[in-house]
This record gives C-alpha cells, sequence and structure tokens, in this order.
C-alpha cells in the first residue's frame, strides 16, 4: 500500500521551519527575489496559511535532526541533462528561480511532518496525535502559501516556454497547495486537526471478538490480523458472522469525523476550482472525473464476464463447504476478507500457508529483500532496518499502532521505512515482496537527476503496479521452488493455482474500480448525505461484487468507514484498479519479450535484465508523463489487455465448472 497521510512522535522543533517559511514566503510577496516570484503576485499575503503536505508525496520518516536540514538548493534537477542544453527562455529562468527559492522551504517541512506523521502512526497516544497537527499546520503554511499559488499560475501562464521538468514542478507545487489553500487557512486549520483525530480514532482502535456475558465490556480484545486469520480459517458460519460483524465496529467512531472531512476536503478542493476532492485527486493524472469513470467502466465491462464466472464458482464452492443452498448473491460473511476485496483460501490446493509453519516473520522480510537484490538493486540501507515497524502487536499492548501495511519515504533521499504487521504465512509473504517494491522504487528515483518534487511514481497507480508486479511474481511456482518456500517435490495444479490468482486479482476490480470508487465520486462530486452513506454502500457492493452483508445493517452504521483509505487515504481507490492493468501489462512484457517465459510461469529472480528494464522506468520518477512511460515501456496504452490474456485460460474451465448452474449475480 501506499504510505498514509498519518501521525507521528515527539515535541519537534517546529518554530524555525515556520519562521523560515514565514521569511522566505514574506521575501518573495516583497520582490527582494527574482521576478518569478515577484511579478503578477496579485499582492498576495506573505506567510498565509495552507493546508497539509504536497498532494500525492509519498510518506515516510526520518527521525529529523534538532534543527531541519534545508534541502538542496537545485529545485530542478541537477546536471544539465534534466534541464536541457537549449537556452532557457526568460520564464524558464524566472521559474528555476522561483524553484531554487520554494523547494528548501517545502521539502523540510515535509521530512518533519513525515516523521511526525510515523510516531503517531506507530505510537498512538494523544501527543503524538496534537505533534501531527502541528507539523501539518506547519507544512501548510509553506505548500499552501497564496504568494506560492500566484506564481505558479503566473509562470504556468506562460508553459510554451518552460522545460518540461520545470513545468512538471510547478505543476505539482500547485497540486500540493489545493490541499491548503492559503485563501482559506480556518478551513485549512480544520482540516488538519480533523485528519489528525480520524488517524488517531483509526489508528487506536481495538476490536472485540467476544463480548463479555451481560454486555460489560470485552471477553475477547482483537487485532486486524486476528480478524483476517480467523475469517480466512474458520468453519463456523455462526463465528464467522459475528468475527465480520465486529470487523465493522470501528465504522461507527469513524462516522463523525468523515463527516466533517467530507466538507472540509471538498471545501479546499474547490477553493482551487476543482469539482470537489475526488476532482482534485483525480487531476494527478491529468484527467476529469468523467475521463477517468470511464476508463473504470469500461474496465469493468471488460472483465465483467470473467468476473460472473469466478462469482458463480465462489458461491457454489462456499455453499458446498458451509452446507447451505447456493445463494444468488454471497453472504459477505461466507467470504475470507472482511470487505470481499479478494477471495482467498477458496482453492485449498494452492493455499501455501502450512509451507510456512515454524518460519519467522524476519525470513519473510528478508526473502523480499532477496528478490530485489537478485535483480541488480542495492540491499536496503540500515537505516530502513532500524526504523520501520515491522511486526504485529499484541491485541493487549499498552502501544498502539495503524495496522494497514505501507511504505514511507520521509526525506526524499535514503530515509525510507515501512510500516506492517509480518507473520509467516503466505499472505505477508507476498505483501512484503509489494511494500518493499514502493520502498525500491524510493531509493531508484532518489537520485541527482530527479528533482526533490519529481520524486514520485510516474502517478500514483504506478507505485501500486510496481508493487503488485512483485507480489505476482512472488507467487510464481518456479520462484516458489527456487526460494525454497516449495519443496521441489510439490507442483501446485496449474488450473487451481491460475484459479486463486484470479480470485485475488479479477475479484478486486469490481471492488477497487467498482464499489470504492463509485462511492467515493459520490461521497465528494455530488456531497452525498450521510444519511444516505450505508444505502449507498451496500447498493454499489452488490451491484458490482455480488456481495450481500449477513444481515440487515444499521441505517446509521458507516461500513464504508471501515476501509481504511476512505478516512486517510482518501478519493484515490482507483490507483489500485489501473494498477493492476499496469501490472499486468510490465508482467507481459517482463515474461513474453525479456524472459521469453510463459506469463503463468515466470521467474525474474537472478535476472538482471528485469532489473535493468525496471529501474528504467523506477529511476524517472514523474519526470515523464504517465502515458508516455507505459507506451514506451511495454508498446501499448493503459488497458485490459495483457491482464485478460492471463487469465485467459480460465475461460473455458470456468464454463466447464459451471455448466447448469444458475450464474445470476443478483443484479
Amino acid at each position: 500500500m501506499r504510505p498514509l497521510p498519518r501521525p507521528r512522535s515527539r515535541q519537534l522543533p517546529l518554530g524555525p521551519l515556520v519562521a523560515l517559511g514565514a521569511v522566505g514566503l514574506a521575501i518573495c510577496s516583497a520582490g527582494a527575489v527574482p521576478a518569478a516570484f515577484a511579478a503578477d503576485a496579485g499582492g498576495g499575503a506573505a506567510g498565509a496559511t495552507g493546508v497539509a503536505a504536497p498532494a500525492a508525496a509519498p510518506r515516510a520518516a526520518p527521525a529529523p535532526p534538532a534543527t531541519p536540514a534545508a534541502a538542496p538548493p537545485a529545485a530542478t534537477a541537477k546536471g544539465k541533462a534534466a534541464r536541457g542544453n537549449k537556452r532557457p527562455s526568460a520564464t524558464e529562468k524566472d521559474a528555476r528561480a522561483f524553484l531554487d527559492l520554494v523547494v528548501p522551504l517545502v521539502i523540510p517541512a515535509t521530512t518533519v511532518d513525515g516523521d511526525v506523521a510515523w510516531t503517531a502512526a506507530t505510537d498512538v497516544t494523544p501527543e503524538h496525535t496534537g505533534a501531527r497537527a502541528g507539523a501539518d499546520r506547519t507544512l501548510a503554511a509553506v505548500s499552501g502559501a497564496r504568494v506560492l499559488i500566484e506564481r505558479c499560475k503566473a509562470l504556468l501562464a506562460h508553459e510554451k516556454d518552460l522545460d518540461e521538468v520545470t513545468a512538471r514542478q510547478l505543476r505539482r507545487l500547485l497540486l500540493a497547495a489545493a490541499e491548503a489553500p492559503g485563501t482559506i487557512p480556518e478551513v485549512v486549520t480544520k482540516r488538519v486537526e480533523a485528519e489528525a483525530h480520524q488517524a488517531a480514532l483509526q489508528d487506536g482502535f481495538t476490536f472485540c471478538l467476544q463480548g463479555k456475558p451481560g454486555g460489560g465490556g470485552c471477553a475477547r480484545p482483537g487485532s486486524a490480523n486476528d480478524i483476517d486469520n480467523l475469517l480466512l480459517k474458520s468453519r463456523d458460519l455462526g463465528e464467522r458472522q459475528r468475527i465480520w460483524t465486529a470487523s465493522k465496529e470501528i465504522g461507527r467512531p469513524l462516522k463523525p469525523g468523515l463527516v466533517e472531512l467530507q466538507k472540509l476536503r471538498n471545501q479546499v478542493a474547490r477553493e482551487m476550482g476543482y469539482s470537489s476532492f475526488f476532482g482534485l485527486q483525480v487531476a494527478d493524472y491529468g484527467m476529469t472525473v468523467k475521463e477517468m469513470m470511464a476508463l473504470l467502466d469500461a474496465t469493468l465491462d471488460t472483465t465483467r464476464p470473467l468476473y460472473e464466472g469466478l462469482h458463480c464458482y465462489a458461491k457454489n464452492a462456499l455453499a458446498k463447504r458451509y452446507g447451505k443452498p447456493v445463494p444468488v448473491t454471497i453472504p459477505a460473511h461466507w467470504i475470507g476478507n472482511r470487505w470481499a476485496q479478494r477471495w482467498p483460501g477458496l482453492i485449498e490446493e494452492a493455499n501455501l500457508d502450512s509451507y510456512f509453519k515454524g518460519a519467522k516473520p524476519e525470513t519473510i522480510v528478508k526473502s523480499a529483500e532477496s528478490f530485489y537484490t537478485s535483480l541488480g538493486f542495492s540491499p536496503l540501507p540500515d537505516s530502513f532496518w532500524k526504523k520501520s515497524d515491522l511486526y504485529p502487536l499484541e491485541a493487549t499492548a499498552p502501544r498502539k499502532k495503524n495496522a494497514h501495511a505501507s511504505a514511507w519515504h520521509v526525506d526524499h533521499a535514503e530515509d525510507v521505512r515501512s510500516l506492517m504487521s509480518v507473520e509467516a504465512n503466505e499472505q505477508w509473504f507476498g505483501t512484503a515482496h509489494h511494500e518493499l517494491g514502493h520502498i525500491y522504487y524510493f531509493l531508484s528515483y532518489s537520485r541527482p537527476e530527479v528533482p526533490l518534487l519529481l520524486r514520485e511514481g510516474a502517478n500514483r497507480a504506478f507505485h501500486e503496479a510496481v508493487g503488485e508486479l512483485a507480489r505476482l511474481a512472488s507467487s510464481q511456482t518456479p520462484y516458489l521452488h527456487k526460494v525454497g518456500v516449495l519443496p521441489a517435490s510439490v507442483n501446485p495444479d496449474p488450473k487451481g493455482w491460475l484459479l486463486q490468482s484470479a480470485l485475488d486479482s479479477i475479484v478486486f476490480l469490481p471492488f477497487s474500480a467498482g464499489t470504492m470508487s463509485h462511492f467515493e465520486r459520490d461521497l465528494y462530486e455530488e456531497e452525498l448525505p450521510p444519511a444516505e452513506w450505508q444505502k449507498r454502500w451496500w447498493e454499489y457492493v452488490a451491484r458490482y461484487q455480488g456481495v450481500v452483508p449477513p444481515a440487515a445493517r444499521p441505517d446509521d452504521a458507516c461500513d464504508a468507514c471501515t476501509k481504511t483509505h476512505i478516512n486517510d487515504d482518501p478519493a484515490q481507490y482507483y490507483d489500485y484498479a489501473l494498477a493492476a492493468l499496469i501490472k499486468f501489462q510490465l508482467h507481459d512484457h517482463i515474461c513474453t519479450k525479456i524472459l521469453k517465459q510463459d506469463v503463468r510461469a515466470c521467474d525474474y529472480s537472478g535476472q538482471k535484465a528485469v532489473g535493468d528494464f525496471l529501474r528504467g522506468i523506477l529511476a524517472l520518477g514523474a519526470t515523464r508523463d504517465w502515458r508516455t512511460v507505459i507506451k514506451e515501456a511495454t508498446g501499448e496504452d493503459i488497458s485490459p489487455r495483457a491482464l485478460m490474456a492471463f487469465y485467459e485460460p480460465l475461460v473455458a474451465d470456468l464454463a466447464g465448472r459451471n455448466a447448469g448452474r444458475d450464474c445470476r449475480l443478483g443484479q
């Protein structure tokens, strides 16, 4: 998962940053620096406050020095190669001077903010939540300053006179400013505080797996890992329904905060001219909301027949497992995932958990690192191992931490971290490969040739695609043999393996491109009233996923709020849907063009040519348009073609398995 905008620790010396930001921006307003900052400023107030961090800046968290180190003065990439060899225009010179002034203000602020966010995510306390809000306010004062917004707009009005890399940096600054426009500081401050409060509620929540008799408290507290393990393994429908229902209880305390954030997020986005907060997040792709939803709907239409076959197979298999009549729509507690976004454990012979028995969680993460080093990437820096929080806490532990796996990049250089709760099982084996994909993406574009503001993925989906590509590679039988997860004598049935893979990847699309993306579109674009959230959520779950709750859900509950991303990574879940397409396009190219191997039994490990191919993409950061990157890397535009080709053998297989069955999806 992409880095979470979450909190961090101790009382940090934020005063110097506030002063630095105020002084720098005041100088800019006064015109005492290059014309790029002074001309056409429109009288913007110096040091006007704004909100949160740069829009898609991946988070991590290094412990900052007593006084945060300033970023390198070169805001644009170092070296003539990045700026081109042509003689720069006057506008280009002004833009470079502007960036050279702004970046040393913004980057230290994001570094401190990320460090504070890390502690608040890994040690949830009121003090850390307060520190996070303070750091966010400081960052907002710099990244959302009115004068910064006005100068970026003025320079981009002459974009034809700017180098591409320079223009891309200015656009990144504007997107970041739209998260914290200094023209409405009161709204920005309210949003900062509301985001911090919502994070603390979510990260500090303890699930109750069994109440005490008579309703007198919790007899069995549990973690997210506990819930996931029970839903994967339990065959007792009564227990499953109780656990599934317990997993939804976190939504109730989170709903009031989301009600407030719905309004505040839209206010900051609309202040900068976006249709909604959803529209602001989609703008990261250079697309409109209409264009994004059309792409998602087209993907769903293409994959729908295969999903219907999988749904039909799954409901029959689950009905047989639990001794129940075959339903039209699948009860949610029958499925081994809290949101039915993936359907694990349906193909018993494809379950690898028994092969991890006795392994230590540490070996899971080390094996993922070895995957990347075998491709020619360097070992992870020592600081990664010292600063990451990789293993689970007991549910009763006094320290609470965010339960969602994430990767963090704080200083735009080598300070990278991961937040996980690794256990020795198949799920965490894949997740560790995924999260280190983010980490190696961070490290690959953290080089002098990539400007600090463009040290991001080609787009957010690319970051997820790289992680998911590694997860896919780590699940292939030849790799599992090579690294010793599977004994040489064990060869899983290829049909069963492919079917379970589809029950993860294909099944994920109706949730990501369907339920989540359409709900969040409605939440912000339509300002969906809170009284309608629960109904709309389950309408989409039924329509896109063919899943229903095990019993009527309370109208005043918020089951959508139980999904981490709704709260702390909002209006971006389509990233994962697009990542699925990119992942299979990259995988198809690697296997068929580089390794000349079967896409369903393809072993990347030890192949330096694969590492070179990936590095060529990762090292670009956000210096190129993402459409160009995918086209040049694979020879085709983004599409479901490679994904559908990967699962093509399942079409006939599912037709045979489902012959004579009622395969209606329900709606």
